[in-house]
């Protein structure tokens, strides 16, 4: 008998009459929301516009998503196109199934387009908004707790989790939750960028590949555990090859980067001082600004006027010498 334990919830939908309500999307658009929300402030630390951020996840969201499918879908592509299998399930994103790798390059994708429309450099804002991914995931791993899937290896440990479901071939049991690790280790490497670049002034996408690196190694021992099925190369997981490469891709942009251009840009928006205040600090400042020069010009003319004034007063002062002398 278990004394402890995670439980699974019993169910991931709920309906508000005809329309289904699904953990799984909600924790994932509660995910962006919070990358969102945290890249624009860090934006705006960087001297970037307010919603800019916004305005370029516009793009970067839905390449992210197409991508996240098609790689979970290339990558496992029996469950959809084996016999017996409805290729047609291929579009149910909503029963779980995003792949981060093929999310991150595809919205990276998007992020370009955003980025060129706006003549905005993608390092930049990738670094600005990379902490807020790591976050995402974090909570994006949520949705699959509610939908009873990507859990580990059979344990007893307090922590365990309990699987109740027997759908897809699931065995009811206890078994190591995966999604758990990974979430806590996508909180831990959110907070590493956040630190680092705050420390070392990380510019030119160094902040984001250290999010990428960061997250590939947890993201190797976590894949070693998991028991759901998966194509496996000289014994390891696809994903655990594919985070190795992604990791030396990762810190080789670092340390070549950091050679080639040091520091961090300099103005990473052009014309956001130019443009409209981006908040009430910036409109009160063009209001002091306006002010200090009225107050300027009323002070030139009331100089000038006092000047107009004394002229002739000296001009009689000087004057009066000669006349008296004359007299």
């Amino acid at each position: 008998m278990e004394l402890a334990y995670i439980p699974s919830p019993s169910r991931g939908v709920w309906n508000l009459g005809p329309i289904p309500l699904r953990a799984y999307a909600f924790c994932i658009i509660i995910g962006v929301f919070v990358a969102v929300w945290l890249g624009n402030r860090r934006w705006i630390a960087r001297g970037g516009r307010a919603g800019t951020v916004a305005d370029i996840a516009v793009w970067a969201v839905p390449f992210g998503l197409v991508g996240g499918r098609l790689y979970h879908v290339i990558t496992d592509y029996e469950l959809y196109f084996s016999a017996g299998r409805d290729w047609v399930d291929a579009f149910k994103v909503w029963e779980g199934g995003l792949g981060i790798w093929g999310a991150i390059a595809l919205g990276a994708v998007g992020a370009w387009i955003g980025c060129r429309r706006r003549g905005i450099p993608l390092p930049a804002y990738a670094d600005a908004i990379a902490p807020g991914i790591a976050f995402a995931q974090a909570i994006g791993r949520w949705g699959n707790w509610f939908n009873q899937e990507l859990y580990g290896r059979e344990t007893h440990v307090p922590w365990a989790l309990h699987i109740t479901s027997s759908e897809g071939g699931r065995v009811p049991g206890y078994y190591h939750p995966t999604f758990l690790y990974e979430s806590l280790w996508c909180i831990g490497v959110a907070l590493l960028v956040i630190w680092a670049d705050r420390r070392f002034q990380l510019g030119h996408g160094r902040a984001f590949a250290l999010y990428v690196a960061a997250y590939c190694v947890g993201r190797g021992w976590i894949e070693y555990m998991r028991v759901d099925d998966a194509h496996h190369i000289l014994g390891l997981r696809l994903n655990d090859w594919t985070a190795m490469i992604v990791f030396l891709l990762a810190v080789t942009y670092i340390v070549v980067s950091a050679k080639k251009r040091p520091g961090r840009e300099a103005v990473v928006e052009p014309g956001a001082s130019d443009g409209p205040a981006e908040d009430a600090s910036g409109a009160e400042a063009d209001g002091e600004e306006a002010d200090t020069k009225a107050d300027a010009k009323a002070d030139a003319e009331a100089d000038t006027e006092v000047e107009d004034k004394a002229e002739p007063d000296a001009v009689e002062a000087k004057d009066e010498p000669e006349s008296a002398k004359k007299s």
